[in-house]
């Protein structure tokens, strides 16, 4: 080849390869579908997605550059496609009349703490064997999906025995790589949009359903697990497992891979996902991942779960792990269920005693020491390595411990930045007998409980304290760390986690997220045998059980206890399901205190949303604030967006928003009043769901505000009888600025509704 022809030719392929790394994977979102007939054909699926090239062929040129390009055609009730386009292209097509949003596939994460600093609804969690559980039949007409890492089919929660027929109803199926039965119905894998973003080549490792991570099986099972005797992780939390809907089929949709620069969930596989599971027949999606809170029109799972809600299927997403910072909390979307995390009266606990008499409670699923006796102790830090900081080693990273002087001994590491069953590993592989892992003061009191690799104990913040303010003190620290043993009934609990994303709602402060709280920290429930406990990759152990903590756990929780008020309330909307297990939740733990968090300071409905959910309660509320596709798009005009875009949205081009759509108004089951700097009037409607009763008002006013309801009494004759009241807030001469709360409770003496108030008060 000539010196020129090869110079040209290298011009090109540059040419080519910048021009390539300037597309992007996007999503173009043109509405819900109207299809004329309820059971699609192949035909009209593939019509669809032919108009879907054909729109795109518009503005590349040709069909086969359209069909080069688009990787999902949403054909079934959502309507759309992904792509991968340029930026040019994409300013294009967002310009087109039929487009509602044109917006990057984003990633999202899990939210589970056991990678980065999960309990079945069992006897000491949420649900006890009870009147709700045999009223709706253990959850058996319910079919509950999971967006997560996938299923290890072979997990007993997943047994069929006992079971009848699938559903007649049911459309879905199984890869062939994990077998259906009559009790997981369903395993599907999307994973184009992971590989469109991070460009890698497909292979048999994003080609199955399988859970190779753990957090797919554990979060399934939570919601819908089988009853399993003898459930336990290392011989810790002996019993019987089980689901909160434990005769519910299951079905999973694995939308999340090994994390690609931070990310694991990609919106144009969720969007797939739901539009398949809507589409199967589900009755619950839920959805343990999430990201920052954004545009609602430019958010997959927010779209996606429009779509759901609108064919009546109930939406559950967790609030995300980044607390306790506040205006965290994602997946803030009013037609979402979202869930936050809090602990449970039930711990694995694992003493550390030094040698001075000092003793201190902590938790841990790891083996004992090998001796009973006093081992020497260090602080992490004074056990670095010649290259590493002080800071590296106290927080014990990767390669920051220096072997000569950890070895044999118990080193003292500081939680925080790297995963915790990390720090374990790191100390091992130092030669350290065992680990105390002390809570930085974000983390306060919230203690989790993990299968470390070497003997170990996590303590809070003051007793952490205690311990390096003793190594500091003597020439010859030691101590010790129990075997670990369960205790239950422990107080208080619950009390918020402090990894537990906060409120307010950034994207619509006038909403208050996240909607109610769950158990969330140290849950058992069944986990893939394909990886280990911590998912290092040196652990060889294998456990059909592991305990996990987060968000992601609390989730399939609410998930659970939705399924068995579908079973139980058929009837009922998504709206209607929310509202009676957030108006029936508590505040208080079981010291009958107001509930706290992590720091042991008063928790705030930023936390916990309503409360800590009682799923016996939510099974009769009495009234129920409700709500239709009507009232979500009347949302939609009220914060702002155009008539032409909720056209879309509402699948009508004859739709116009309602003249004074007011988010005041919007019928919540919460108040909030951003910004108050004068008295504002709110309407809500409330509608009967119990026996002709009437009901009462009563409230506790915020700090600084002055409350009235109007009228003070409402009287219900029977079934589906709706009544509106008005509630005027107004603040007082002696408000102080920022957020203050209160509530709002009607009651028959039987049932009590109770809803959170919070207001803003603004100079």
């Amino acid at each position: 080849m000539c010196l020129q022809s090869l110079t040209l030719l290298i011009i090109f392929t540059l040419f080519y390869s910048h021009a390539f790394a300037l597309k992007k994977s996007y999503i173009v979102y043109l509405g819900s579908h109207a299809h004329p007939f309820t059971l699609l054909s192949q035909a009209h699926l593939d019509r669809v997605a032919h108009s879907h090239r054909t729109f795109l062929a518009s503005f590349l040129g040709s069909h086969q550059s359209a069909e080069d390009a688009i990787f999902y055609s949403y054909k079934r009730h959502i309507n759309g496609f992904a792509a991968v386009l340029d930026d040019k292209k994409a300013s294009e097509i967002a310009k087109h009349p039929n487009v509602a949003s044109i917006f990057l596939n984003k990633g999202r994460k899990l939210h589970t703490t056991h990678s980065w600093d999960f309990m079945l609804l069992e006897k000491h969690g949420v649900v006890h064997k009870s009147s709700l559980w045999k009223k709706a039949r253990f959850g058996e007409d319910t079919i509950i999906a999971n967006l997560d890492t996938g299923v290890w089919p072979e997990s007993k929660s997943f047994s069929d025995e006992g079971y009848g027929d699938v559903p007649a109803r049911w459309k879905g199926s199984c890869h062939g790589d994990v077998p259906c039965n009559r009790k997981l119905i369903g395993a599907k894998y999307f994973n184009k949009g992971y590989l469109a973003y991070a460009k890698f080549p497909s292979n048999s490792t994003f080609e199955t359903p399988r859970d190779l991570d753990g957090h797919g099986t554990h979060t399934l099972s939570t919601a819908g697990g089988n009853f399993v005797p003898g459930a336990n992780v290392f011989g810790l939390g002996n019993g019987t497992a089980s689901g909160g809907s434990p005769k519910a089929r299951v079905a999973s949709y694995k939308v999340c891979w090994p994390p690609f620069k931070g990310a694991e969930c990609f919106d144009a596989d969720i969007l797939a996902a739901i539009d398949a599971a809507i589409g199967d027949g589900v009755d619950v999606i839920s959805a343990s991942v999430g990201g920052d809170a954004g545009d609602y029109m430019n958010d997959g799972l927010s779209i996606g779960s429009f779509v759901a809600v609108k064919n009546g299927v109930t939406v559950v997403c967790s609030a995300g792990n980044s607390g306790p910072k506040p205006g965290t909390v994602s997946n803030v979307a009013p037609w979402i269920i979202t869930v936050g995390a809090s602990s449970m009266d039930r711990e694995f606990q694992a003493f550390v005693e030094l040698s001075n008499g000092s003793r201190f409670e902590g938790t841990s699923l790891s083996t004992p020491l090998p001796e009973n006796k006093m081992y020497d102790l260090i602080s992490a830090a004074d056990g670095k390595a010649a290259n590493a900081s002080a800071l590296q080693a106290l927080l014990c990273k990767k390669d920051s411990l220096d072997p000569e002087k950890v070895k044999g001994k118990i080193v003292v590491c500081l939680r925080g930045d790297n995963a915790r069953v990390d720090k374990g590993q790191q100390a091992a592989t130092a030669g350290a007998v065992g680990m105390i892992l002390c809570n930085d003061k974000a983390s306060g009191n919230e203690i989790i409980s993990d299968a470390h690799v070497l003997p170990a104990s996590q303590i809070n913040y003051k007793d952490g304290e205690a311990v390096f303010s003793y190594l500091n003190s003597t020439k010859d620290p030691k101590g010790y760390i129990t075997a670990p043993n369960t205790q239950l009934h422990t107080k208080p609990a619950p009390f918020m986690a402090s990894f537990s994303s906060r409120g307010p709602n950034t994207i619509t402060p006038g909403i208050l997220k996240p909607d109610i709280t769950a158990p969330g920290v140290n849950v058992v429930a069944a986990y893939t045998e394909a990886t280990g406990p911590t998912d290092i990759e040196s652990d060889n152990r294998r456990t059909p059980f592991n305990v996990e903590s987060g968000t992601s756990m609390s989730c399939p929780h609410i998930s659970g206890i939705v399924g068995l008020l579908k079973t139980l309330r058929p009837q009922w909307s998504p709206a209607a399901i929310r509202s009676a297990i957030m108006t029936t939740s508590r505040t208080r733990d079981n010291t009958r205190k107001p509930m706290v968090d992590a720091t042991f300071h008063k928790a705030t409905p930023f936390g916990y949303g309503a409360g800590h959910v009682q799923p016996n309660k939510a099974s009769h509320p009495g009234l129920v604030y409700d709500l239709n596709t009507g009232d979500y798009l009347d949302f939609l005009c009220a914060i702002g967006y155009e008539n032409k875009v909720v056209q879309l949205f509402a699948d009508d081009p004859l739709y116009t928003c309602r003249e004074g759509a007011n988010l005041l108004d919007f019928n919540y089951p919460s108040i909030t009043v951003p910004k108050l700097t004068d008295s504002v009037t709110i309407t809500r409607k409330l509608t009967n769901v119990g026996p002709p009763s009437t009901y009462r008002s009563y409230f506790h006013a915020p700090l600084g505000v002055e409350v009235s309801v109007e009228p003070k009494q409402l009287t219900f004759s029977k079934v589906g009888e709706e009544k509106m009241f008005q509630m005027t807030i107004g603040a007082t001469s002696e408000k102080a600025l920022g957020y203050v709360f209160g509530e709002l409770t009607w009651t028959d003496s039987k049932h009590y509704v109770r809803t959170p108030i919070v207001v803003q008060l603004s100079s």
